[in-house]
């Protein structure tokens, strides 16, 4: 089944009449994930909320490993403007351009020099992104998997809402984060919890649990919800994971989101161990995730555009090939993606 090529206004359309969004049935009045003093935990009913002096301890005796600038690859525009195939771009960490059926989305858009609230500080771009902004084509939906200044980035998400398009781009958000949008003037966003799911059409958007937090400062630890994302286009199921630490989330996403064509898992920022287990996986367990999800394919994110842990930044490709091996795999189920580089997507069975 093939999805006609939506128009901006259409897409809109389907955006502003669509019914409500629709969680799985529960017989808790409030959900299990929402605390009674306005914030969120995991599925097993904890915050990951490590002391201050952890983060001190890490800080105090890290080794920062040296910048890596990799070779990017400049994606061919004409291709990216008129895609004749389903195909995707790594733009870089987090961020992906997919475009299935005439449907595009972006994936934790991030086209700034630093994942920081400062300007002057903060960790850099090492690689410099290979699209920007106003090269994208018309972009359909943008979705957010949390708050965190790597995934959710306030110059790109104003200059995407900018756009000269026909109609502005919809984002897509975990509970909380509406409000955030509004104080930039930023309108056009779609809130969702757990579970639930928005259909318009043929484009489905669900918010699914995945490990980890939120904060963009010092006082608003946990307040807003962290998810991943499931992508239905025509009969295309794609998972973008975000960011997450290794649970069962992934298993029981599965079960109800079965024949993943493709998965976006995270197999960097994983170092040292003990701090940062809780919430980013390691290439081992991004191996697991992709058996536990029984996705057909998946791509490695979160690597190699920033320096936020101790890891140097060429292991994790390396160690993902050896999770690999190690299960029998092959290269060409779990990929990693050259910054830029534009992948054809198989058309689903």
């Amino acid at each position: 089944m093939k999805l006609t090529n939506l128009t901006g206004a259409a897409f809109l359309s389907c955006v502003l009449f669509a019914a409500s969004c629709t969680a799985l049935p529960t017989n808790e009045p409030v959900p299990a994930h929402h605390m009674s003093d306005g914030t969120f935990v995991n599925t097993d009913g904890k915050a990951i909320n490590k002391p201050f002096t952890d983060l001190i301890r890490w800080q105090w005796t890290r080794e920062e490993p040296d910048p890596v600038v990799f070779e990017v690859l400049q994606p061919d525009l004409k291709k990216i403007e008129s895609p004749e195939e389903n195909q995707i771009t790594w733009i870089g960490h987090s961020t992906f351009l997919l475009q299935v059926s005439g449907i595009n989305v972006l994936t934790d858009p991030h086209f700034s020099e630093r994942a920081s609230p400062f300007s002057f500080a903060g960790p850099k771009r090492v690689v410099e992104s290979p699209l920007s902004i106003s090269e994208l084509p018309y972009i359909h939906a943008v979705v957010i998997s949390h708050n965190h200044y790597d995934h959710l980035d306030e110059e790109s998400i104003v200059a995407l809402a900018q756009r000269i398009q026909d109609t502005p781009v919809v984002f897509y958000v975990p509970l909380g984060l509406k409000a955030w949008f509004d104080d930039l003037g930023v309108s056009n966003v779609r809130e969702l919890d757990w579970w639930e799911t928005e259909s318009l059409s043929q484009f489905r958007v669900s918010a699914v649990p995945v490990r980890h937090w939120s904060a963009r400062g010092m006082f608003d630890r946990n307040k807003t919800l962290w998810a991943g994302w499931m992508i239905d286009i025509g009969d295309f199921r794609f998972f973008h994971t975000g960011d997450s630490g290794y649970s069962k989330d992934f298993k029981d996403i599965a079960v109800r989101f079965p024949d993943i064509d493709l998965a976006t898992i995270p197999i960097g920022a994983y170092d040292p161990r003990w701090f940062m287990k809780d919430a980013h996986m390691d290439p081992a367990e991004a191996v697991q995730v992709y058996q536990d999800l029984q996705a057909k394919k998946a791509i490695g994110m979160h690597w190699g555009t920033f320096i936020l842990t101790d890891e140097e930044m060429t292991e994790p490709p390396k160690l993902l090939a050896q999770a690999l091996e190690a299960q029998g795999l092959t290269a060409g189920e779990f990929a990693v993606m050259q910054h830029g580089e534009l992948m054809l997507l198989p058309v689903s069975d």
